[in-house]
């Protein structure tokens, strides 16, 4: 079993989780959407983590072909900027959960970083604080998009019991 805690102060983020081999696959299927928050249910089961191998918010940059655009991050929309669309190139190896496994962690204040339609896209930056304040997560939990919680890896530090 694994523990998340916050680099800065040491306080436990998440309950002892298991480590998933791989991230699940994401159901395109509008139909499994919730009613009410419109979100898609969570890409990690509730007591587990996984890692995400891939770049995961900003900086963003160009995507070379224009032509067939890739999603911005992995399990996201496609994201068109003024300069074109744009894909990632931020922190990889996030810490990948299902968002209850950490219920103390605050929005940051004044929501920063949390603009999205339904709740907060992920595609802006940490937008998660622990009670100490210092930010070290990004929620994604808006409606066009997949619902999951990334543990910075620099600012969480890992103990396996």
């Amino acid at each position: 079993m694994t523990v998340f805690l916050c680099s800065k102060c040491g306080t436990a983020i998440t309950p002892d989780l298991a480590e998933l081999a791989a991230i699940p696959a994401v159901s395109g299927d509008d139909q499994d959407r919730d009613k009410e928050s419109r979100r898609a249910p969570s890409t990690v089961p509730q007591g587990c983590y996984a890692i995400d191998p891939e770049p995961w918010g900003p900086p963003y940059v160009v995507q070379d072909d224009q032509e067939n655009p890739k999603p911005a991050q992995s399990r996201g929309p496609l994201v068109s900027r003024e300069e074109g669309f744009v894909i990632s190139a931020g922190v990889q190896d996030t810490v990948l959960i299902h968002p209850g496994d950490a219920p103390g962690l605050q929005p940051l204040p004044d929501w920063e970083n949390s603009g999205g339609c339904c709740g907060p896209a992920g595609d802006q930056g940490l937008n998660r604080a622990c009670p100490c304040g210092a930010p070290v997560a990004t929620l994604a939990a808006d409606c066009f998009g997949p619902y999951e919680l990334h543990l910075d890896p620099v600012r969480t530090a890992i103990v396996r019991l």
